[in-house]
């Protein structure tokens, strides 16, 4: 603010004061950020965003803000948002903050940044040379993503730092993405964020509208909306910039024309102490705004439009090269600029900018169309005589967008093609797919001879090589489309990577002949086809297959095979997925792709396993793991975690299965690769749920919600994991919203068993738990007619047992009786097609027999003990539980052993006591109650059972209204069967239901008979 007040002052006598030197209003908010200084400096990291329409005074409160905390000892770095990012500048906000504290504490950040130099030079150039380009992928950019929060976070450590990131309007996508993360991961340090943003500028298709949605779901985010001034409000700031009362008059007439929006006030004062009533203006924004700017001498005014069409900072040198004008001259004319508040000297650097982005945007929409290309002409053959004049990391970048505007196609598609290389190199995808989109716009408008002169760069992916001498060989337009779809695809645009790989796959049906480029085309589809849930990608697998039929072997080749092969893994993982899996082996060896070889030996692997080949699976995956560690490939072996933690939960081997998901996600956070810790975590929330762990399941569950990986497919997987607790804890409601959710992110047009499956156990479960039977039967039917696929016996095991378990709590239901011989065929049907290679399934097989006689009235005491022995030899302490439950009730059916039956009643008991197994607790209550056994800790005699108190309370006649309502029969049936009257009847089932502690006449008649209630005392 002091620059602004000194910068008025070199106006003289021509320029007017129009920033009130009193700060009007906003006492709430910047209460508001105060408070979260507050926080932050007590070690909890706070985060705010800003919002407000442009001039509604975002600014003035941040510099408030900032004053106090500089007071307070705080490190401020700000950085703002540029227009230049939406054509390839990514992370411009965080480089400017970053370097600002690299310039405040050199060597505080310095060690913070010890041993990860390279990859924030990304960020920070000034901290070395990023090094050289690295394979594409998601990983490489969230690894850059988790560096960057580690660096604040130490930082922050010992010292109180506000971040502050201004105009998210123009955000990139590359800064949207590490802002998002930034705000969901950092959980330590002293450290204040604060974003802003122009509210009038989100439209509905404004990038930066699904990003607010999802911050504001976020309750670690406080976000604040600026309104505008009120009367009073608008008042006080004319009362300041003019050092005077106002006159009403101009008050109500300001007031009335700017709609109490701050800045518009400035410039209506001014104009109004020009001489100009306020009346006389035009309705238009653009001419308010340029209503100083034309006060300005020429000079000045000419500067001012050659820095608008510059970008949103422009160095002093650049400036002067493009200006043309002697020193002293452009001093002068930048004074004038400075002190009429058109233009801020930039605090970290010899640049200028504008000081409010309307009116940059209003001078730069008032050139001339030829005024316009001529000045980004000037501007490009500058910076291409001297590079120097502006950052490295921004010299090709800020090129290939002036020779753009220049309208010079012959000179700016080789700029744009060399600005996405290195926009690539920062893993800026979405940023490198605006400027390779911009490459194909201008292909066509570039003469032949320049696009022959144009040389391969690279090749995305297993992109087939031309194999000629790339000396001599020609870009192509083919090429072209490669870099872009993958481009598009790693940076989650798989809309346009999928219209990017038809315009090619068009191009190579028509003009081309080039088998092996059209089935790596054909492959991604195949990829973003089940992504973007439109298929399961087999047709486009099936026709890269058939076109690299006969080729010689190549990485192409190997991807499709490698294609072909996960293809089958997760949806049929028979002998054909084996064949293909070898054959990708055998293949990326040959052609020497190591990273291919090792994603076909990890599928490969998992397809053994699922084959029955267990030991061998497992080797070949630990090998591949083994490999891929030593070779630095990282990114395989995070796979290898995932397929290998998978595949012991899937043996029953959970115990194995948590240590190498706890690996994995250490590997996988350490090496910054984001998705592959969303899979591993999925994987270590269900085997934890599996051991009983089910608090510490849950927080796995949600911290993998809250991070990156959240929202997909992962996601997906710990919503089902949520599902299965909610119901195994009584929550049928809550279970049935995370399923919904779960759903979401598996789509519905690629049914992989792996989703499917568990995803109709859990709502068997959580229809079995509501009392809808006949939705019990429905869907074990559908699942049933789908069949298990080799391999999916770990999730068919646990379905079928919860449908046969409801049958046989039904039993004795009139309404049930109806088509229970069919849903028990089903579920012998399913028992026939269900492997049970590993000692858990084979208990499951056990307990699934159990509950068939259990349905069918011929349970055997016998046999449930052999379900509890097979379990006890597993960690698996609820399916113990409710097995020594079954016992227990066996036992004392069949008589003699109640105090074997108190004691499994116990056992089961406390593990559902400890799990928070509400179900499981209650139905092992009341069987106790009913057998008057205690559950009482300390061992005890079991106390005698005596007639009549046994029965909840029920008197005799009570009883025997129960066995009529147990078989269906009606109040006025029970009435004309027991010799009362209908009245009385109702009496009675109204006593029955309060004393048994349920909602209907069904569910009376089904504890009645779960419980034994209308059997002999035991």
């Amino acid at each position: 603010m002091s620059d602004n007040t000194d910068g008025c002052a070199m106006l003289g006598a021509v320029e007017t004061r129009s920033v009130s030197p009193v700060f009007v209003g906003r006492a709430g908010e910047l209460t508001a950020l105060t408070e979260a200084l507050s926080r932050a400096t007590a070690g909890e990291p706070q985060a705010l965003l800003i919002g407000g329409e442009a001039g509604v005074g975002k600014t003035r409160l941040i510099e408030e803000f900032l004053d106090t905390a500089c007071d307070r000892g705080a490190v401020v770095a700000l950085g703002g948002c540029l227009e230049l990012g939406a054509d390839g500048l990514p992370f411009a906000p965080f480089a400017t903050a970053l370097r600002s504290l690299h310039r405040k504490l050199p060597g505080e950040l310095t060690a913070a940044a010890d041993g990860h130099q390279g990859e924030l030079a990304r960020l920070l150039p000034e901290l070395g040379d990023p090094g050289s380009h690295e394979p594409a992928d998601e990983d490489s950019t969230a690894r850059l993503f988790e560096l960057t929060v580690r660096l604040l976070e130490r930082l922050a450590a010992d010292r109180t730092i506000v971040l502050v990131l201004e105009d998210l309007h123009w955000a990139d996508t590359s800064t949207r993405h590490l802002l998002t993360y930034l705000l969901r991961t950092l959980r330590r340090g002293r450290i204040v964020v604060v974003a802003s943003y122009r509210a009038d500028d989100i439209h509905r298709r404004h990038p930066l509208r699904p990003l607010l949605a999802e911050l504001d779901r976020l309750r670690t985010i406080r976000r604040i909306e600026l309104s505008r001034f009120t009367r009073a409000e608008v008042h006080r700031q004319l009362t300041g910039i003019l050092a005077a009362e106002p006159d009403p008059g101009l008050v109500e007439e300001v007031f009335e024309r700017s709609d109490g929006n701050a800045f518009f006030v400035e410039e209506l004062v001014v104009s109004h102490e020009a001489g100009c009533a306020v009346g006389q203006l035009s309705d238009s924004l653009r001419d308010l705004l340029l209503v100083r700017v034309e006060t300005l001498p020429e000079d000045a005014q000419r500067v001012a439009r050659i820095v608008a069409e510059g970008g949103s900072t422009v160095e002093y040198g650049l400036l002067a090269a493009v200006a043309r004008l002697a020193e002293d001259e452009l001093i002068e004319a930048l004074r004038a600029c400075v002190g009429a508040n058109i233009l801020l000297a930039v605090p970290d650097g010899d640049a200028y900018r504008f000081r409010h982005s309307l009116v940059r945007e209003a001078v730069s929409d008032d050139l001339l169309p030829g005024e316009r290309s001529r000045l980004n002409r000037r501007y490009a053959e500058v910076l291409e005589a001297d590079p120097a004049l502006v950052r490295p990391h921004e010299r090709t970048t800020r090129l290939a967008t002036y020779w753009y505007h220049a309208h010079a196609p012959e000179k700016a598609l080789p700029a744009v093609l060399q600005a996405a290389v290195e926009t690539r190199k920062r893993h800026a995808y979405a940023e490198q797919l605006s400027l390779l989109e911009r490459a194909m716009e201008l292909w066509d408008k570039v003469p032949g001879e320049t696009r022959d002169s144009l040389r391969p760069i690279d090749y995305a992916d297993a992109y087939p090589a031309c194999g000629c001498d790339p000396e001599t060989t020609s870009l192509r337009f083919l090429d072209l489309l490669a870099e872009a779809a993958v481009a598009a695809r790693l940076s989650g645009e798989r809309e346009r990577a999928a219209k990017i790989c038809r315009t090619a796959l068009r191009i190579l049906d028509s003009d081309e002949n080039d088998p092996l480029r059209a089935a790596w085309f054909w492959t991604e589809m195949a990829r973003l086809q089940s992504n973007l849930g439109r298929g399961d990608g087999w047709p486009e697998i099936a026709r890269a297959q058939e076109l690299v039929k006969g080729l010689p072997p190549s990485a192409v080749h190997a991807t499709v095979l490698v294609g072909a092969a996960g293809w089958g893994m997760l949806r049929n993982p028979g002998p054909e997925a084996l064949a293909a899996a070898e054959r990708a082996v055998e293949y990326a060896r040959f052609v020497k792709d190591e990273p291919i070889e090792l994603n076909a030996r990890i599928t490969l692997g998992t397809i053994m396993v699922s084959a029955g080949d267990i030991e061998g699976g497992l080797a070949a995956m630990a090998e591949a793991l083994e490999r891929t560690t030593v070779l630095g490939q990282f990114h395989e072996a995070a796979r290898a975690h995932v397929n290998l933690s998978s595949s012991m939960e899937a043996l029953g081997r959970s115990r194995e299965a948590v240590e190498t998901a706890t690996s994995g996600i250490e590997l996988a956070r350490s090496r910054g690769l984001v998705d592959s810790a969303g899979w591993i975590r999925a994987n270590l929330a269900e085997s934890l749920l599996s051991l009983g762990e089910w608090d510490r399941s849950k927080e796995e569950a949600e911290r993998l919600l809250r991070s990156a990986a959240g929202s997909t497919k992962p996601g997906g997987t710990a919503l089902l994991q949520l599902a299965h607790l909610a119901t195994f804890r009584g929550e049928p409601a809550r279970a049935t919203g995370h399923l919904a959710e779960a759903r979401t992110r598996y789509g519905a047009r690629d049914p992989i068993p792996q989703y499917t499956l568990p995803v109709a156990q859990s709502e068997i479960a959580v229809a079995a738990a509501e009392g809808r039977l006949a939705d019990v039967r429905d869907q074990l039917a559908a699942t049933a007619e789908n069949g298990f696929p080799p391999g999916t016996h770990r999730y068919g095991w646990p379905l079928v047992l919860t449908a046969v378990t409801a049958e046989a709590d039904s039993r004795g239901l009139p309404a049930a009786d109806e088509g229970r011989e069919e849903a028990l065929a089903v579920v012998r049907r399913c028992v026939r097609a269900l492997a049970t290679p590993a000692p858990i399934w084979q208990a499951y097989s056990r307990q699934v027999s159990e509950e068939l006689a259990r349905a069918e009235g011929r349970e055997s005491a016998d046999r449930w003990a052999e379900v509890v022995a097979a379990y006890e030899a597993l960690e698996r302490p609820y399916e113990l539980a409710r097995a020594r439950r079954r016992l227990a009730d066996a036992l004392l059916v069949e008589g003699g052993h109640r105090e074997e039956a108190a004691a499994l009643l116990r056992a089961a008991h406390a593990t559902a006591v400890r799990l928070g197994a509400r179900p499981l607790r209650e139905d092992v209550e009341l069987l106790a109650a009913r057998a008057r056994l205690s559950l009482a800790a300390e061992k005890q005699a079991p106390a005698p059972a005596e007639p009549g108190d046994d029965t909840f309370g029920l008197t005799p006649r009570e009883q025997d209204v129960l066995r009529l309502v147990a078989v269906g029969r009606t109040n006025r049936q029970i009435a004309e069967e027991l010799f009362i009257s209908p009245k009385t009847a109702s009496v009675h089932v109204s006593n029955i239901l309060a004393k048994l502690g349920v909602a209907g006449r069904g569910e009376a008649a089904a504890l009645a008979h779960r419980l034994h209630l209308l059997d002999p005392v035991l």
